[in-house]
C-alpha cells in the first residue's frame, strides 16, 4: 500500500514538472485534449440534470392533488346520480309495458288510474285515484292492477273516486283456492288481531281442507258480486284449523304500499 502511495506521489510531481516547462501552446493543446477526455461526463451529469428539472416542473402541488381529487369525486356522484336515474326510467318504461301489455290481453275493459293520495287515518286502507264518474268510474267497481287485485271504488266525484282496499276489514271478496274446491270470504284482518296493517284472512273454510302455504288465492266471481272471477288476490300464508271451519292466512298479491299505477274494470270487452 505504501509502494502504491509513493508511486502516486511520483507521478504527481512528474506531471507537474511536465506542465511546468510546456509552452502556453503545448498547455491550451494538453487542456484541449484533456476536456474532450471529460466531456461526455459533463454532458451526461447536464441531461440528467436537465431531466430532473423537468420532473420537477411536471409535478403538482398538493393543493392542485386535493383540486384535482375533489374534481373527480364531483364527476363520479354526477354520474352516480345520473346512473340512478336511468335505472329508475328503464323501471318506470318496464312497468308500464307490462301494464300495457295486461290491459290488451285482459278479458276487461280497463281504465287507467293513477293513485294521488293515501288515507294514513286508515292505515292506507283507502287511496284516492285520479278518475270519476266524468271518465265512466261508478261505486262498486273493481280495481287492480297486472299483477292482482287492489280494491273497489267507494265514492265517487267528478274526476276523483276514493278505492278501499282489499286490506280493509270492509271489502268482502268472495274468493277459491287454486288447486282445490276450497271458497270462502276473504277480507282485511283487523289491526288490532294482526298487530300490522296488510294481512288478509279467509274464513268458512273446510275445517280439514289440504291447504298448503303458497297456493294461490282468486276472486270467485259470485253472481251479484262485485269482483268477476280469476283475479288473482294473493297467496297463503299459513293455513289454520278453528272449532267450526278452516281459515288461512294471505299475503296479498298487489304491495299496496309502493302501488302507483291502477285500472278501473269498467265492463268486460
Amino acid at each position: 500500500m505504501k509502494k502504491l502511495n509513493i508511486a502516486l506521489l511520483l507521478a504527481v510531481i512528474v506531471g507537474a514538472i511536465y506542465l511546468s516547462v510546456l509552452s502556453p501552446v503545448e498547455m491550451q493543446s494538453f487542456q484541449g485534449k484533456f476536456l474532450s477526455i471529460l466531456g461526455p461526463f459533463f454532458r451526461t451529469g447536464s441531461a440528467v440534470q436537465e431531466q430532473l428539472g423537468s420532473m420537477g416542473q411536471g409535478l403538482k402541488t398538493l393543493d392542485e392533488l386535493e383540486a384535482d381529487n375533489r374534481k373527480l369525486n364531483e364527476q363520479n356522484r354526477e354520474l352516480l346520480t345520473t346512473n340512478n336515474l336511468l335505472r329508475e326510467i328503464e323501471s318506470e318504461n318496464n312497468r308500464l309495458r307490462s301494464a300495457l301489455e295486461y290491459r290488451e290481453r285482459s278479458v276487461f275493459r280497463l281504465l287507467p288510474a293513477r293513485i294521488i293520495s293515501r288515507d294514513a287515518s286508515t292505515w292506507w286502507n283507502t287511496v284516492r285515484i285520479n278518475r270519476g264518474f266524468e271518465d265512466g268510474v261508478e261505486t262498486d267497481q273493481p280495481v287492480l292492477t297486472e299483477i292482482g287485485l287492489v280494491g273497489k271504488t267507494t265514492t265517487v266525484t267528478k274526476n276523483e273516486s276514493i278505492v278501499v282496499l282489499v286490506t280493509d276489514e270492509t271489502c268482502r271478496v268472495a274468493a277459491k283456492i287454486e288447486g282445490t274446491r276450497e271458497q270462502g270470504i276473504l277480507s282485511g284482518k283487523r289491526i288490532q288481531e294482526s298487530g300490522t296493517a296488510g294481512e288478509l284472512q279467509l274464513n268458512f273454510l273446510t275445517k280439514n281442507a289440504a291447504i298448503e302455504a303458497g297456493q294461490k288465492v282468486y276472486s270467485a266471481g259470485v253472481s251479484s258480486g262485485v269482483f268477476p272471477s280469476g283475479i288473482l288476490v294473493g297467496k297463503v300464508k299459513e293455513f289454520r284449523t278453528r272449532p267450526l271451519d278452516g281459515q288461512a292466512l294471505v299475503e296479498p298479491a298487489v304491495d299496496l304500499t309502493q302501488t302507483e299505477d291502477v285500472f278501473v274494470v269498467v265492463g268486460a270487452k
